[in-house]
């Protein structure tokens, strides 16, 4: 094992791919001379020069275009988006394109096309640039998302993706860039798409969440010594695990769900709806969301810390869900700001 940052983590992975596979290509604007934006492709081209790893014009579109061209031709293209926002201009590309190219082609053609992307707030971009934007994607058959919560996840994942020869998009939080963790790699560090990892065991409430958001939950769950919560990190967001997230649902009786979203449309309505359904009557309590309000995320630090759940919010929302047996209102109810 090795103690890495998630940066690190990520150009680790890329350059394991890379010296496995020559069919690996990475570009993206910024990824080539000035080692990524965020320094996730740092050394890349020093080692595998520019035919492989290529700077790309301002131009989201052109470059996905061209990495939907590629996965077609027999390459595994690897592409940056700097800020997930950007991928809005070329959304084209990934879920009408890319996604549907097996199907279109009668299964003649894959589109082995990895799509990375820095997601989140906690870091004061603004709310042009800390959003996670996951639901664009949520709802295009062809696809398949993860969300990297540490150095392993972003290993492993991002390792997983470029192999598969599907398109993936592989959401980053870039808060999460400068956290250190021991990693375990080559093959035994790849993570398999479409498991859930279980990061805490516990009896009375299973707390599911992803990407910054399983930081937040586990501090939730150690902070409190009235309950014990089994914390899940979904890992994988398209295709979720729904065997080991009702699984785990169905031991402890009772599903949260910490998401860094809007609460409207977040991925946990999907889960919600799903456990909901299935384990009706099993349920020793109504499925509790927690997320962020539907606004835009604040720029001013403060504000940026108030908008995204923290631990002792999830804690208290859990304390109430537990003892009452009914979901409480968010902090922006009960405070009085919305409805």
């Amino acid at each position: 094992m090795v103690r890495m940052r998630m940066n690190q983590a990520v150009a680790a992975a890329l350059g394991d791919e890379m010296r496995e596979d020559p069919d690996v290509v990475v570009f993206g604007e910024d990824v080539a001379v000035a080692g990524g934006p965020f320094k996730t492709s740092d050394g890349l081209l020093e080692e595998f020069g520019p035919s492989r790893v290529r700077d790309t014009p301002i131009s989201e579109m052109g470059f996905l275009g061209m990495a939907v061209g590629a996965a077609a031709s027999g390459l595994r293209p690897v592409a940056e988006i700097m800020f997930i926002e950007f991928l809005g201009v070329a959304l084209d590309m990934v879920v009408t394109e890319a996604g549907k190219f097996h199907f279109l082609s009668r299964g003649a053609f894959t589109c082995p096309m990895t799509v990375r992307a820095s997601i989140g707030a906690g870091l004061g971009f603004g709310c042009q640039h800390s959003q996670t934007m996951e639901n664009w994607m949520s709802h295009a058959p062809g696809l398949k998302m993860v969300m990297l919560s540490g150095p392993q996840s972003a290993y492993g994942l991002l390792r997983a993706a470029i192999r598969d020869p599907n398109p993936v998009v592989v959401l980053e939080p870039r808060a999460l860039y400068g956290g250190r963790g021991q990693v375990t790699t080559g093959a035994d560090g790849i993570i398999p798409l479409g498991e859930a990892r279980r990061v805490r065991e516990g009896d009375d409430v299973t707390v599911v969440s992803a990407g910054a958001m399983v930081k937040v939950a586990l501090a939730a769950a150690e902070a409190s010594d009235d309950w014990s919560a089994e914390v899940i990190d979904l890992q994988t967001l398209i295709p979720w695990d729904r065997d080991g997230v009702v699984s785990a649902v169905r031991r402890t009786g009772r599903l949260v769900i910490v998401e860094e979203s809007p609460y409207t449309s977040g991925w946990g309505t999907e889960i919600a709806a799903y456990v909901g359904a299935r384990l009706f009557g099993e349920l020793r309590a109504p499925v509790l969301r927690i997320t962020c309000p539907d606004v835009p995320v604040p720029f001013g630090r403060e504000l940026e810390q108030r908008y995204m759940p923290n631990p002792g919010y999830v804690t208290d929302q859990i304390d109430q869900l537990l003892a009452t047996g009914r979901v409480p209102d968010p902090w922006w109810v009960g405070e009085g700001r919305s409805s």
